[in-house]
């Protein structure tokens, strides 16, 4: 896996605000990023594909989370005690 991306199961180590804060954080470094490719500046493209797909696994445990498929990890600590 590429050095700036994500692993999935990080993200699924996050609170629901913490991966709010996430996807805020991925999508100003998008449209950074998609600014530089515009004005010529961008060195990496390959950062904009791995920017997108971090975005996209971020949403995905959200809906999970909101399916019920999975749990917040905070979630799962108060029904084990």
């Amino acid at each position: 896996m590429a050095a700036g991306s994500t692993a999935a199961a990080e993200l699924r180590e996050l609170s629901d605000e913490e991966l709010v804060l996430r996807v805020r954080e991925a999508k100003e470094e998008l449209f950074n990023l998609r600014f530089q490719m515009a004005t010529g500046q961008l060195d990496n493209n390959r950062r904009l594909r791995t920017v997108r797909h971090d975005i996209a696994r971020i949403y995905t445990i959200m809906r999970e989370r909101e399916l019920g498929l999975s749990a917040a990890p905070d979630e799962n600590d108060e029904g084990a005690a």
